[in-house]
């Protein structure tokens, strides 16, 4: 991030998968668009805290980002995210990875370590998942629907 960037402008609100962090301008590609902020502890204390909003720095250093003073925590995974992050000397940095439009809400994709532990069991509410799955569910319903005509036109 450079001195003179100024974080974009943001709010929290209400959104799919609870509270959200949402674009209140439009944001470009490669901008820089908040810091992911808390006390700092070692990896392995982090590793002991059991909180959802440890963010690995390092090896040797987490970030507990679950103070509410860190908006940044706000932002929700997505599989198909408009954010990432970036890591530069043990600071984390969210910048824009396409264009966002204004009111659209902020998403990074929070990785494979948190998706396996804590989104996959429960399964992922992103809108690319939620799409998906009902996607998937027009199938099986069309499938099921075909199945039973043809079970009452053959008699079988």
């Amino acid at each position: 991030m450079k001195k003179e960037q100024q974080p974009a402008k943001v709010k929290v609100m209400r959104s799919t998968s609870g509270l959200g962090l949402f674009a209140m301008e439009p944001i470009k590609k490669g901008k820089f668009i908040i810091e992911y902020v808390g006390d700092i502890y070692t990896a392995e204390e982090g590793d002991n805290l059991n909180n959802l909003y440890i963010f690995n720095v390092s090896k040797k250093k987490d970030i507990d980002g679950s103070p509410r003073w860190n908006t940044a925590r706000y932002i929700n995974h997505s599989c198909r995210p408009n954010a990432e992050a970036e890591i530069k000397k043990d600071r984390v940095f969210i910048n824009a990875k396409r264009n966002i439009m204004l009111g659209e809400e902020l998403t990074y994709d929070y990785g494979k370590e948190y998706w396996n532990e804590y989104i996959k069991p429960y399964g992922c509410r992103c809108a690319k998942c939620v799409e998906k799955r009902a996607q998937s569910g027009v199938t099986k319903k069309k499938a099921s629907t075909t199945a039973k005509k043809t079970t009452k036109k053959t008699g079988k």
